[in-house]
């Protein structure tokens, strides 16, 4: 149990943390991340204490190779103040945004990937209108990799309900 734990909070922290507008440009040429933005990844998942929300190992894996290949122009979303702005929030609004999660998480049908995909959607989407409108350009980035990672996973399915889940959500907030 301790390990899928492990598991899924480091996928928590993925998907959040992109969905969030934070995903990091971790390729060999990236340049160093601002303060803001290395305490952002340190802490965030910290910030989103859920319970029973999960992320499917697929996803993890999806998620974490778009934000890997991420653009330049992708990269320089991460800045000093839009991290701050996204530290602050996150800090202010973490616990509702994880009660949210787990409920939404627990009351969804369906194989995992249809509870994490809906669930994770339907709370992006309630609480991006209140993120600081600091953090917009990384939230351009969040969309990109969500929508592509959606787009992937449906792909990739071999599950008709999951393929259907990915495509339905893969638009994003």
């Amino acid at each position: 149990m301790f390990l899928s734990r492990t598991v899924q909070r480091a996928a928590l922290t993925a998907v959040i943390v992109s969905a969030s507008a934070l995903t990091v440009p971790a390729s060999a040429q990236a340049a160093e991340l601002p303060p803001a933005c290395q305490t952002a990844l340190l802490e965030t998942l910290d910030k989103f204490p859920v319970v029973d929300f999960t992320v499917p190992e697929k996803v993890q894996n999806t998620v974490l190779v778009e934000v890997l290949n991420l653009s330049e122009a992708d990269q320089a979303a991460f800045t000093e103040p839009a991290c701050a702005a996204w530290n602050s929030w996150a800090t202010a609004n973490g616990q509702a945004v994880a009660g949210d999660l787990d409920t939404r998480y627990r009351s969804a049908a369906g194989p995992v990937c249809n509870k994490f995909a809906r669930s994770a959607l339907a709370t992006i989407k309630k609480y991006a209108p209140d993120i600081p409108a600091g953090t917009r350009e990384l939230e351009k980035v969040a969309k990109k990799v969500w929508g592509t990672s959606m787009q992937k996973l449906a792909d990739q399915a071999t599950n008709a309900d999951c393929q259907r889940t990915y495509t339905a959500v893969k638009a994003g907030w």
